[in-house]
């Protein structure tokens, strides 16, 4: 009898005995374009299923498993155990029903496990997991400025932790929240009614859920800073500010700068964590933030100009225009350099390496301001996004670079 070959990219299953021949195993198939979905070859680990000797004796099944797709992983321990289980034919009736029982645990988990995989997934796409660069760096940069800063705290490196991990959950339960809140006026955005909630891709629970437990592991990651109190004191009131922009665009056109408000508080929170006070440096690079923020979210509102006034939601766009809008992100951006000059007058750390580093972010804010016109928005995005990344990890090198060296 021939045996019955697995998919060979990405799963080998191997055993001593052979198929049957009425026993074939098929791929996974992507029902939304009915054709069997490809694995993605990556790096390869080895997963061998828990057997008694006797049964390792009589059926040697290593599974490798690539990076797969979730559907893949789930394929890969439902097949792998299915070709162990047919091959068992000639044993005792005890083993026969181990392994039978086997097969069903090893499914019905493997399905559990693929589902979780393909919602976090989902959960990642819709918070824009990427965007954390526009804050973190600010806030890297803040805490480093901290440690230097005579009298020096000394460095521990769960601080660095608790700072990352703070500012991770923080703005995964305000984007989640944002995205419960807003769900409806997506589903009506020609331009969002694609995401994930308004599309069904995602459940309003399974959303919710999301948000309340990166708010706990956001109160909770400030237990790191002990013996620092502040953190903890002041956990639950930034994430009620946090939470609460999304409500703003239904009240006020600051709506923008409530969003920078809610990024200065990185670079501020930051310093805070590191040496319990609240001093000028943070509050002056935390303006930066402020005014940088609101002036690129300026922009990106734009492109809802039509709706926004529609749905009567308050924008600056919609009360302005978007030529004007435009001009209010310009200053806003002015006033953000003019606040990054500032600085070395409050945190006489930062020397010409810094210097030469605003000149940079200068000259980067104009090429953001010249892809975007106001008879074309095509390019928002990227304006949005790389040049805004650009600029934070930017800002975080260069000061890093200035006060290690």
């Amino acid at each position: 009898m021939p045996p019955v070959p697995l998919p060979r990219d990405g799963l080998v299953a191997s055993c001593s005995l052979q198929l049957p021949a009425a026993m074939p195993v098929h791929p996974p198939t992507d029902t939304r374009i009915h054709r069997p979905v490809q694995p993605r070859p990556a790096q390869v680990r080895v997963l061998r299923l828990a057997m008694p000797s006797g049964l390792r004796t009589a059926c040697r099944c290593p599974i490798i498993l690539s990076d797969f797709p979730s559907n893949h992983v789930a394929f890969a321990y439902e097949a792998a155990a299915n070709h162990c289980f047919h091959s068992l034919a000639g044993l005792s009736a005890g083993s026969f029903s181990w392994c039978k029982f086997l097969v069903q645990v090893l499914t019905a988990s493997s399905h559990r496990i693929a589902r979780m995989l393909r919602n976090l997934r989902h959960i990642l796409e819709m918070i824009r997991f990427s965007h954390t660069l526009f804050a973190l760096p600010f806030a890297l940069l803040a805490a480093l400025m901290a440690w230097r800063l005579p009298p020096q705290p000394p460095f521990r490196l769960r601080d660095a932790i608790g700072i990352l991990l703070c500012m991770v959950f923080a703005r995964s339960a305000a984007m989640a929240f944002n995205r419960l809140v807003d769900r409806d006026l997506d589903a009506q955005n020609p331009r969002t009614r694609m995401r994930h909630l308004p599309a069904g891709i995602l459940t309003v629970r399974s959303v919710a859920v999301f948000a309340v437990l990166s708010s706990v592991a956001f109160v909770a990651s400030t237990l790191l800073f002990l013996p620092n109190r502040l953190p903890i004191f002041l956990a639950v009131p930034v994430l009620a500010f946090l939470l609460a922009y999304s409500f703003t665009k239904r009240l006020t056109i600051l709506a923008h700068f409530w969003l920078g408000s809610a990024l200065m508080l990185a670079p501020v929170a930051a310093w805070i964590a590191v040496r319990g006070t609240l001093e000028a440096p943070p509050l002056l690079l935390g303006a930066a933030v402020l005014l940088w923020v609101a002036g690129f979210d300026i922009i990106y509102a734009c492109q809802d100009y039509e709706f926004d006034v529609h749905a009567g939601l308050h924008s600056v766009p919609a009360r302005l225009g978007i030529a004007r809008s435009l001009r209010v992100a310009a200053a806003c951006h002015f006033g953000m350099l003019v606040m990054l000059m500032l600085l070395p007058l409050s945190y006489p750390l930062f020397g010409t390496i810094y210097g030469v580093g605003i000149a940079l972010v200068a000259v980067l804010l104009v090429y953001e301001h010249w892809l975007v016109r106001p008879d074309d928005l095509d390019r928002v995005n990227a304006a949005f996004f790389n040049v805004n990344v650009v600029i934070s990890l930017g800002l975080l090198f260069i000061g890093a670079a200035d006060l290690l060296t």
